[in-house]
């Protein structure tokens, strides 16, 4: 194999350039770990193409050696979604493709390189009164728009426009032999990336694959009108069974671009986490987005008043945003969520969160780890209204059948829960536990943040039992028939799915990749050992 990998890497240093095929020790192992795991194999070299031309000549050089390919964009995923899973892997780290290749505003429309960051849109755009109809992720400050595509993420923009792959017009995909397939309108000779139905959804095909089908090199999302008005919203219940009712009315009513609640634990961990300096640090943000001096002091005062003492007698809470062109209509919106919400029996709490957030939208990513650099990773689950309630309960079951070993370990589990579109809810329960931290954290939490923390020894047995516990809400999750983003290799896709359709994804797969060299392993396809903790992943 060394003497194969030494002909391959000549190839590939022809094509990209020495700087830009990594083979360092250090780098390879970093690249072969995301937020969670650590895979099994570590990666022979990491490709970094600059452009679509050298993506294509890449791949086709990768998989004629019959090496296999792992595409990453940002890194911040937690399902072993990008790591090696054969002895003979190399990872594509995209971030180099970062261009913003064409703002249309007369077709509306933004056409991205893969490796551009959600960031970078929201600042391309910020001043010309368009967006994409949802605009980023939380983790948008490393997170890029290949990456979320991928995946397919949520949040902000998801409480009335769905995910990231609900924003997509078209794509432009590299197959396994370096074949560059367009969807879309642009697949039409001559076409513009202007609209993305003509006969069978290709695009679709392409979104939510974890880079199984192919690699995303080239985006095109449409843009909408970015409404000049916000009303921000916060209320607390002390139930969830309560509370989960009113986010779906409100779901169903289409009146917040953001709904999103926690659970008292999680709300604990983050009034723990954030510091009175980085609030006023942030309230820049807020006084930046309000309109005018006055309502910029108003809102500013409001909020560095309240301080995070608010939140002490707490115990389920969920925020909102409203927005529209019309200042009045935002604030009607608001409105209307008071009433459903006063007449389920809530309470209006003060609105810091979602202020906060929206002002400041892409953050460092400091919560990938506890406030105390406890390990952290969740599990969701997507569920239409009508079962959220059911499934709850489901998980806080299986939770009270772990009590004594949760708390012997001292592990913490909370809640996010969001709404999505008009039709579902995002469930998230998130493990929080004493655990040696990898350097991903490192090299991706605040330098500040890693000195003030406590440094844990490693503790696999710990570990373990909350990978199984992972493993059992998994397994519960499709009993309940949830569906799941960020698939990975850690979500159960090819076991939960009808035999036809998962026949028609595999001759896809066997069409776009043959040999199986495309992230293997991944949506459970061309099966191989997954990462260590993380069980195998089923065979064709």
């Amino acid at each position: 194999m060394d003497h194969d990998f030494s002909i391959l890497r000549e190839k590939l240093t022809n094509i990209l350039g020495g700087d830009n095929l990594i083979t360092d020790a250090r780098e390879c192992a970093y690249y072969s770990q995301d937020v969670y795991s650590e895979a099994p194999y570590v990666t022979k070299a990491v490709l970094r193409p600059a452009n679509i031309g050298e993506l294509s000549a890449a791949v086709r050089a990768v998989t004629a050696a019959r090496f296999a390919l792992f595409p990453r964009g940002g890194g911040m995923s937690y399902t072993s979604g990008y790591l090696p899973s054969r002895e003979r892997a190399v990872t594509l780290d995209l971030t180099r493709m970062d261009r913003i290749l064409e703002i249309n505003l007369q077709d509306m429309y933004i056409t991205v390189e893969a490796g551009c960051r959600w960031v970078d849109i929201y600042q391309a755009l910020k001043d010309k009164g368009v967006r994409p109809p949802f605009w980023g992720t939380l983790s948008g400050l490393y997170a890029t728009v290949g990456g979320g595509v991928s995946q397919n993420s949520i949040f902000f923009g998801t409480g009335l426009y769905g995910t990231a792959a609900d924003s997509v017009i078209g794509l432009q995909v590299v197959g396994a032999d370096g074949e560059i397939i367009r969807t879309g309108s642009a697949a039409v000779k001559g076409g513009t990336e202007f609209f993305r139905h003509y006969g069978p959804d290709l695009t679709g095909i392409f979104t939510g694959d974890t880079g199984a089908l192919g690699i995303k090199a080239i985006l095109t999302l449409k843009l909408i009108a970015n409404p000049p008005h916000r009303c921000f919203g916060s209320f607390c219940f002390d139930r969830y069974e309560d509370m989960l009712p009113v986010m779906s009315e409100i779901s169903r009513c289409g009146l917040a671009s953001e709904c999103f609640g926690f659970d008292p634990y999680l709300q604990k961990q983050r009034m723990k986490r954030e510091s009175l300096s980085r609030d006023l640090k942030n309230l820049g943000g807020v006084m930046r987005a309000s309109g005018g001096v006055i309502e910029a002091f108003k809102r500013g005062s409001k909020l560095a008043m309240a301080g995070r003492r608010y939140m002490k007698d707490v115990n389920f809470s969920f925020h909102v945003t409203t927005e529209n062109r019309h200042k009045a209509a935002a604030e009607g919106d608001l409105e209307l969520i008071r009433k459903i919400v006063t007449g389920a029996g809530g309470q209006e709490i003060e609105n810091s969160i979602p202020t906060l957030i929206n002002a400041n939208p892409f953050m460092p990513v400091n919560n990938m780890i506890g406030p105390e650099g406890e390990r952290w990773v969740p599990v969701h689950a997507v569920v239409p209204h009508s079962r959220a309630v059911t499934l709850m309960r489901a998980m806080e079951d299986l939770f009270c059948n772990h009590a004594g070993k949760i708390e012997q370990y001292g592990i913490g589990i909370g809640y996010l829960l969001t709404t999505i579109g008009q039709s579902a809810v995002l469930l998230e329960p998130v493990f929080f536990w004493p655990d040696a931290l990898k350097e991903f954290h490192r090299r991706h939490v605040e330098k500040q943040v890693l000195k003030t923390i406590k440094e844990f020894p490693e503790n696999l047995k710990i570990r373990e039992f909350v990978q199984q516990v992972r493993q059992q809400l998994t397994q519960l999750c499709l009993d309940h028939a949830a569906v799941h983003f960020q698939i990975g290799r850690t979500y159960l896709y090819s076991e939960g799915l009808d035999l036809g359709s998962l026949d028609l994804v595999r001759s896809i797969k066997r069409h776009m990749d043959p040999y199986g060299l495309i992230n293997p392993g991944a949506l459970g396809l061309a099966g191989s050992k997954g990462p260590a903790g993380n069980g195998s992943t089923p065979g064709e």
